[in-house]
C-alpha cells in the first residue's frame, strides 16, 4: 500500500510543535506493516535544499501563487515530495507568521495551494506516482480530501487533527480562487459560517478523521473542547479514531542521547544526578537534594502556563525549584521572569527553544510539569516517561490515557507512571506538586515511579499498528 502524507512540517527538517515530530516517525512506524508512506511537504527554504534539483511535476501558476515545481528527496531513508514553489513558501520568517508577527495574510493561498497540489500527486496527476490513500494533518492540509472528493478520485483519505483549536478560517471572499466547484460552497463542504473553514472541510469531506489519542476523540465532541465543531465530529462518530501518537526511541533514548552529560538506564538511574548538576549550573540554581521541576512548553493559556505561573511560590516554598524553558505570550514571559527574580538560585527561565537543551532537562530534571486545559495528545510527558522524568499532568486527552497516577492503589500494585490532576487551578495544581514533593522525598518510592514509566512502551509500534489497519479497512470498504 502507498500513502501520501501531507503535512506543513516533519522532523527533523523543518518543526514548530510535535506535529513536526508525528509526521517525521509515521514512515518508519508503517513500513514493517508493508506501508510505503511519501511525505509532503512545503518547500520552505530548508526543505527544498534537500531536494533533487530536477523537477519531477510543474504548474505554471498554482491557485494564483505563481510556479510551482515538484521535487524529490529523501527524509530519513523514506521517500519526500517537496512543492517547490518560491513565491509562497521561499520568505524569511516563520512558517506561518512573519518574524515581526501576524500571519502571513497569503496564507490561505499558500496552503491551499499546497493541498490542491497534494489532492493532484495523489490523483495520479504525476507520471511515476501513484497512491492508495492521502493522509492530511491538520488545516493547513484540511482542503486536501475536498480536493479529491470533488474531483471524484478514487482515493480514500484521512484527516487528522493534532489541535483542533487551530482550524484555518478565512473570509469567504476567497472562495472564488480556490479552484473548487460551486457546489462546494455549502454547509456540508468548505463553507464555514460565512468564510472558509480548512479544517472543517478536511473533516467534511474525509474518509476518516484520527486524533492524537482516544480521550482527546471523545472530548472533542463536547463544547468546552470541540471549539464550534463539536457538532459535525459528533455526526461523523462513526468515522472518528483515537490512535495515540508515539515517540522515536532512535531520537529519545537516555542510554544514547548526545545531548546529556550522563547517559543512563532504568538500571543505572543515580548517574542522572550528573545531569542534574548541569541542569542546574545553566539554569543558575542551587544545588541541592530537593525536587527539581522542568517545563519545556510554549508559555499559552492553553498549556496552562497562567496557573503554573500563579503557583510558583508555592512550589519554592515546598523546597522545590523550577527550569523552564519555553516561549510565548509576552505577559506570561514577563510573570516567569518576575518569578525568577522574586526567587532566584530558586527558578531558572531561558525563553526561547533549543532541542538539545530540552533532552537535557528530560535527563536531568525530577519531574516534569504539564497543566493543560486541554491537550489532544502531548508528547513531552512520554520523553519525560522514557527519561525517567516523572510527569505531573492534568487529566484531560492524551495526558489522560498516557499516565497512570500515582494513587495508593497504583503505587500498591507498582504500576504508577506519574502524577494526574483534575483541571487546571491554583488548588489542584498546588496539591499536585505536594504530592509529587511528598512522593520525591520516599527516595524508593520515587524510583519505583521512574522505573515503571521507563519500562512502558511509547514508541510507534502499537500506534503503527493502528494506522495501518485503519489504512487498509478503508481501502477494503
Amino acid at each position: 500500500m502507498k500513502v501520501l502524507s501531507v503535512a506543513s512540517e516533519a522532523y527533523p527538517l523543518v518543526k514548530t510543535g510535535g506535529l513536526a515530530d508525528v509526521v517525521g516517525a509515521l514512515p518508519a512506524a508503517l513500513k514493517p506493516h508493508g506501508i510505503e508512506m511519501t511525505t509532503f511537504l512545503p518547500g520552505y527554504p530548508g526543505v527544498v535544499k534537500v531536494a533533487d534539483a530536477k523537477p519531477i511535476h510543474q504548474w505554471p501558476n498554482l491557485l494564483g501563487g505563481g510556479e510551482a515545481r515538484l521535487m524529490s528527496g529523501n527524509l530519513a531513508g523514506h521517500p519526500l515530495l517537496v512543492l517547490d514553489a518560491p513565491g509562497m513558501f521561499a520568505r524569511e520568517g516563520g512558517l506561518y507568521a512573519a518574524s515581526t508577527g501576524g500571519d502571513w495574510p497569503d496564507n490561505w493561498r499558500r496552503f491551499a495551494a499546497f493541498a490542491y497540489a497534494a489532492a493532484e500527486i495523489a490523483n495520479g496527476a504525476v507520471k511515476g506516482f501513484s497512491f492508495d490513500l492521502l493522509h492530511a494533518h491538520d488545516w493547513q492540509a484540511g482542503l486536501a480530501p475536498p480536493y479529491l472528493r470533488y474531483a471524484a478520485a478514487p482515493v480514500k483519505s484521512v484527516m487528522t487533527v493534532h489541535n483542533i483549536a487551530f482550524q484555518g478560517q478565512f473570509g469567504g471572499d476567497i472562495f472564488p480562487y480556490l479552484d473548487l466547484p460551486p457546489e462546494a460552497w455549502a454547509l456540508n463542504g468548505v463553507e464555514y459560517y460565512g468564510g472558509v473553514g480548512y479544517l472543517k472541510a478536511g473533516l467534511e469531506a474525509a474518509d476518516a478523521i484520527t486524533t492524537v489519542s482516544p480521550t482527546y476523540a471523545r472530548e472533542i465532541i463536547r463544547p468546552e473542547f470541540g471549539m464550534g465543531l463539536e457538532g459535525l465530529v459528533a455526526t461523523r462518530a462513526d468515522s472518528v479514531f483515537g490512535i495515540v501518537n508515539g515517540i522515536d526511541p532512535a531520537v529519545w533514548n537516555p542510554q544514547a542521547d548526545p545531548a546529556l552529560a550522563a547517559r543512563y538506564s532504568a538500571d543505572t538511574l543515580a548517574r542522572r544526578a550528573e545531569n542534574k548538576r548541569v541542569v542546574e549550573r545553566a539554569f543558575a540554581l542551587d544545588e541541592d537534594d530537593g525536587p527539581l521541576f522542568t517545563v519545556i512548553t510554549r508559555l499559552t493559556w492553553q498549556k496552562g502556563m497562567d496557573v503554573l505561573a500563579g503557583a510558583l511560590d508555592a512550589l519554592v516554598g515546598m523546597g522545590g525549584r523550577l527550569a523552564l524553558l519555553g516561549s510565548g505570550d509576552v505577559a506570561l514571559e514577563q510573570a516567569f521572569r518576575a518569578a525568577a527574580d522574586r526567587h532566584p538560585s530558586r527558578i531558572g527561565v531561558r525563553i526561547g527553544y533549543d532541542e538539545p537543551l530540552s533532552h537535557l532537562l528530560q535527563g536531568g530534571a525530577d519531574a516534569i510539569i504539564i497543566p493543560s486545559r486541554f491537550e489532544p495528545c502531548g508528547l513531552t510527558q512520554l520523553y519525560g516517561l522514557a527519561y525517567g522524568c516523572v510527569p505531573i499532568v492534568a487529566r484531560t486527552g492524551g495526558l489522560a490515557d498516557t499516565i497512570i497516577d500515582a494513587n495508593a492503589a497504583a503505587l500498591a500494585a507498582g504500576v504508577a507512571t506519574g502524577i494526574q490532576f483534575d483541571g487546571a487551578t491554583h488548588e489542584s495544581l498546588t496539591y499536585a506538586l505536594r504530592r509529587a514533593t511528598d512522593l520525591y522525598a520516599n527516595a524508593a518510592r520515587w524510583r519505583c515511579i521512574q522505573q515503571r514509566g521507563m519500562g512502558a512502551d511509547f514508541s510507534w509500534r502499537t500506534s503503527g499498528a493502528a494506522y495501518a489497519a485503519l489504512y487498509r479497512s478503508l481501502i477494503e470498504a
